[in-house]
Order: structure tokens, then sequence, then C-alpha cells
């Protein structure tokens, strides 16, 4: 009975032992997992903030986009990845917020192959625009 006793003892310390290796096995795994897809991530969202990113090769496609008065600039960044004419419509607003860029309303068009800041150059500069309306009356139908 004895040597019953002990080889029990040994079996559970043996098991304990490879379940707690394997359990350090697995969380150190979903930690590199986490930090690698974290860093990919985070270098994707900075390249298309400070990178000379566009959503499509040259020639892409020309696409008219109306820039109504009071827009906040999530919607016109919702309205331009909506019109696939950018990649991620996050990086756009913030690199339009950390340049202070005022959005002026109009209708532009702008390119799928269009970095980032060639489309804030149009959309910030209202004689690109192709309806001239004065900017300090409404426009009325």
């Amino acid at each position: 009975m004895a040597s019953s006793s002990t080889s029990i003892k040994i079996t559970l310390k043996i098991s304990s032992f490879i379940l707690r290796l394997l359990l350090n096995v697995i969380f150190y795994i979903l930690v590199t997992v986490l930090i690698i897809y974290g860093s990919r991530t985070a270098y994707n969202f900075t390249y298309r903030l400070y990178g000379p990113v566009s959503l499509d090769p040259k020639p892409g496609r020309t696409v008219p986009i109306q820039i109504n008065k009071g827009e906040s600039t999530m919607d016109i960044a919702s309205k331009l990845e909506l019109n696939r004419v950018i990649i991620d419509k996050y990086s756009f607003y913030l690199k339009a917020k950390l340049q202070k860029e005022v959005i002026m309303p109009g209708t532009y068009r702008v390119n799928s192959s269009m970095t980032y800041d060639e489309i804030l150059d149009i959309i910030t500069d209202y004689s690109n625009s192709e309806v001239q309306v004065p900017l300090d009356e409404e426009a009325t139908d």
C-alpha cells in the first residue's frame, strides 16, 4: 500500500509539472502573438498617418465628394472611406487634426490614387471646389 501511495504522489507531481509547463508555454505564445499583432497594427496605422499611402495605384478612380457646411472631420473621413478613396478613416481624421487643417465646404473631385496629403490639399482649398457658393451664405434650392 505504501508503494501505491508513493506512485500516486509521483504521478500527481509529474502531471502537475507537465500541466504547469503547458500552461506557461501557451501563455507565452499568446503574449508573443499579441505583441506581434499589436506591433503590426501600430506600424500600419502610423505608416498610414505619416507615410505616402493611397488606396489604388495610378490612375485610380476619380470620385466627387460633397462636403456640407458644418460637417465634422470624422464625417468627411467616413464619407471618403465609404467612397473608397482612403484606406482608413481614423488615420485620415487624425492626420487632419494633427495638421490642424480646416476643411472647406464644397464639391471636390478626389482620386483613389491620391495620398492623404494630396486629398487634404484639395479639400482645404476652396478654389478647388467645383461649385462656388459664397461661404457666408447658405445655398438655396
